[in-house]
């Protein structure tokens, strides 16, 4: 489970959030390209969803991070 505690700071405010655990695999970006990108050392939240597409692809995102490294907080 992923700790909110250990955000990545590029994440933009918001539910979902990469934490440091993140392994760069490439899941997410491939699952939801338009609300993920990659940085120097991980992966971020780089717009949070925007309608029902983004949130579900997000949520597939989550589920399948192999390290756990996406969260989703409810805020």
């Amino acid at each position: 489970m992923a700790d909110k505690e250990d955000k990545v700071p590029k994440n933009v405010n918001g539910p979902f959030y990469v934490d440091t655990n993140c392994i760069q695999c490439g899941n997410c970006i491939e699952v939801a390209p338009e609300n993920f990108k990659e940085g120097d050392e991980f992966y971020y939240v780089s717009k949070q969803p925007k309608n029902d597409e983004e949130f579900k692809n997000c949520k597939q995102a989550l589920e399948e991070c192999p390290v756990d490294a996406i969260g989703h907080d409810g805020e």
